[in-house]
């Protein structure tokens, strides 16, 4: 065997091919070891980093020093332009695209007001901002308690920990004007002192007690879940004291809640129209998530909506909290090898078919609103009205439960076609016992008004707009906004 020399002056040229092969490995391996030690420094740089964060502190900048890269990330969430099909984080009027919600929230709120949510960043303004939170001129004023705020702000411990939780919930919104100012942030999910996950709100560790789990002993992957919990679910603000409660002692499935709250009579208002005492389902994202697939494999809501990022020598969780088909090569392709348009319409063709299904559930509540009015105004008794009432009542929460949920279509697809069809059946019943009542009273059709427009529903049903508008514009300038 020839040895490199005699290689090398047998054909000169292979010395050259040697001494840049070997000045390029020397090179590469000089940066590789540089990009090393330069990552190695960074990570220790930021492990070093003492955190001395007060307690209760819910100014995003204060925890921004210590951790920039989840502080630059999160105030990502003030970005409004990204718009799914059915969702994302762009201000939608969701009362001008589907104007049969003003009709289902008839003697509510929500007929005035119903706007798709915005990032994190703008929680506080847009409680403000509403048209369902009134306009209060004074601390006494306005109807909505303190309660309302709880989700809203890290400020919320602190008021907490100063007036006791019942002292919060029983004070009006209008009374922490002053006191409650950063939207949600570090403190709603994190220990100041370990930064590890934890409960703030004390209504979903209540919750969590009265169906015997105990919260010690949850797994991080839960509770990079359950933080969420603490606000994407179904509530109900209880007694006079408005104290917030999540209804899960029979359950979370959409049928243990109702049960939950007929057996305690429970109704948030009763419509005008039909007379119905009323359930208002919240946002029951995390019911409905507890039902799907991911929730079964066992990723968390941030698997999703916050993927880990990677730079330098850090690995680090995004805070910039969106929909997961903002960056599908980060969330859905970390499981999936299908292409990102091809999960993407995977995604709308289910949200498609539900969304369909939905509004028809939707039409046929509201004619089942204006004939059980008509039936009313012929004379029908309470007797012959009470079981249609309650057919009214279970057909709109289950409408209700899978239109107020974010992605719930994703989520739990099946559920929640399972959901619409058994409202389907329960508006469908109600509508025929309706038909004998009216065509034995002589009324054979019933008029429905023109609901073409946001704007048309809510003058059918009375609605001063004009009037809720510029008070409110008062208010916003009164507290500078």
């Amino acid at each position: 065997m020839k040895s490199i020399n005699q290689i090398i002056r047998e054909k000169p040229w292979m010395g050259w091919v040697i001494f840049f092969s070997s000045l390029a490995i020397t090179f590469f391996l000089g940066l590789l070891a540089s990009s090393i030690m330069e990552r190695r420094a960074e990570s220790l740089a930021v492990r070093a980093v003492p955190a001395k964060i007060e307690p209760f502190e819910g100014r995003w900048e204060a925890w921004g020093k210590y951790f920039p890269k989840e502080y630059e990330s999160y105030l990502r969430t003030s970005d409004t332009s990204f718009r799914t099909q059915y969702g994302g984080n762009a201000t939608r009027d969701m009362l001008a695209e589907e104007p049969e919600l003003v009709i289902l929230w008839a003697g509510y709120p929500f007929s005035k007001d119903y706007k798709q949510g915005r990032g994190h960043y703008y929680a506080v303004e847009d409680v403000l901002k509403s048209l369902r939170t009134g306009a209060p001129m004074k601390p006494d004023d306005g109807p909505m308690p303190g309660t309302c705020w709880t989700c809203k702000s890290p400020d919320v411990l602190k008021q907490m920990n100063k007036l006791g939780i019942e002292g919060f919930y029983g004070k009006k919104l209008s009374s922490f004007l002053s006191e409650i100012k950063n939207p949600i942030g570090c403190a709603d999910c994190h220990d100041p002192a370990t930064m590890q996950l934890q409960i703030t709100r004390p209504a979903l560790l209540e919750a969590m007690a009265t169906m015997g789990k105990d919260i010690n002993t949850v797994t991080h992957q839960e509770m990079r879940t359950l933080v969420c919990a603490q606000c994407h679910v179904e509530y109900y603000f209880k007694g006079e004291k408005k104290y917030l409660v999540f209804p899960w002692s029979k359950g979370m499935s959409v049928d243990s809640i109702e049960k939950y709250y007929d057996e305690l009579a429970f109704s948030d208002w009763t419509h005008p129209l039909s007379r119905t005492p009323m359930l208002k389902a919240q946002h029951p994202d995390y019911e409905l998530y507890m039902m799907g697939i991911h929730a079964q494999r066992g990723l968390s809501c941030a698997d999703c909506h916050m993927p880990y990022v990677s730079e330098g020598g850090t690995k680090y969780t995004n805070h910039h909290i969106v929909s997961p088909l903002y960056h599908i090569n980060k969330t859905c392709q970390v499981c999936h090898r299908e292409s990102e348009e091809e999960l993407r319409r995977n995604v709308y063709e289910r949200q498609e078919k539900i969304a369909r299904e939905r509004h028809r559930l939707a039409s046929l509540l509201v004619r089942a609103h204006y004939e059980a009015k008509a039936a009313w105004d012929k004379g029908a008794t309470e007797k012959e009205m009470q079981p249609i009432l309650q057919l009214i009542r279970h057909a709109q929460w289950r409408w209700d439960f899978a239109a107020a949920s974010h992605g719930a279509a994703f989520h739990a697809p099946l559920e929640v076609m399972r959901i619409i069809a058994s409202g389907i059946d329960r508006v469908q019943d109600a509508r025929l016992q309706l038909a004998r009542i009216l065509a034995a009273k002589g009324v054979n059709e019933v008029p429905i008004p023109d609901i073409s427009t946001k704007e048309k529903a809510q003058k059918a049903i009375g609605l001063d707009m004009a009037k809720l508008n510029q008070e409110k514009a008062a208010f916003l300038q009164k507290v500078g906004m």
